[in-house]
């Protein structure tokens, strides 16, 4: 069901049937919630158990807005807007469904911030599919903070990072970076897969295999 944050921000809440066994507060990527994503948070509660909460990225935006509007947009992202987003979804799956532990996951741009939100002392987990581990030139601006910066925070919490070998967003220099965090960053590498394999099977890049693999060892991480 959509819901509304106190920011006025809209998100997509989904339940299970059963006591939750986490909560897992999500950033959908560039193209923000729709059906696609609901249909995913509504997956993770019937199968996982999980109560999700996705965060639009861009409630600035018309649901229908371009990809170019966008990317356009990107810039001009705060970085203490969103994370405060994130942090009032996880209070929402707290207070709706009861759980005690809650993480946060994200896909390409909002994998990106799912890094950032790992420094945010708010979750205990954080899943990053092929999110930017570093923000692309176009898309800087004054109020965003680079991911490696953010873990390298004191106090970032366990970080699983799913990255496709073939992925020009998450480049081999940039993964690398990502292993000098040791044990609390935790790389799975896909070597074969391009951005984006996971989460739309109507994308051209989408790997089945690899994408229940991936699944399977987020769900461990989150266990």
């Amino acid at each position: 069901m959509r819901v509304t944050l106190p920011s006025g921000t809209p998100a997509e809440l989904a339940l299970p049937s059963v006591q939750a066994i986490r909560g897992v507060v999500v950033f959908p990527d560039i193209h923000g919630l729709r059906p696609l994503f609901d249909d995913l948070a509504t997956g993770l509660a019937e199968q996982r158990e999980w109560a999700v909460a996705e965060v639009e990225l861009f409630p600035e935006l018309d649901p229908g807005a371009s990809v170019d509007d966008r990317f356009a947009a990107v810039p001009n992202l705060d970085d203490g807007r969103i994370l405060a987003d994130a942090a009032a979804a996880a209070d929402l799956l707290v207070e709706r469904a009861g759980v005690s532990r809650v993480a946060v996951m994200g896909f390409c741009i909002g994998g990106m911030y799912a890094y950032k939100a790992a420094a945010s002392t708010r979750f205990d987990r954080a899943v990053s599919f092929y999110g930017m581990i570093r923000i692309p030139a176009a898309w800087r601006g004054e109020g965003q903070r680079e991911p490696l910066v953010a873990l390298g925070d004191s106090h970032v919490c366990p970080v699983l990072a799913v990255v496709g070998g073939m992925d020009p967003y998450t480049p081999h220099d940039d993964v690398a970076e990502l292993r000098r965090f040791g044990a609390l960053v935790r790389v799975l590498p896909f070597p074969e897969a391009e951005h984006g394999f996971v989460h739309d099977p109507a994308r051209p890049a989408h790997r089945p295999g690899d994408a229940a693999a991936a699944w399977a060892a987020a769900a461990d991480f989150l266990a």
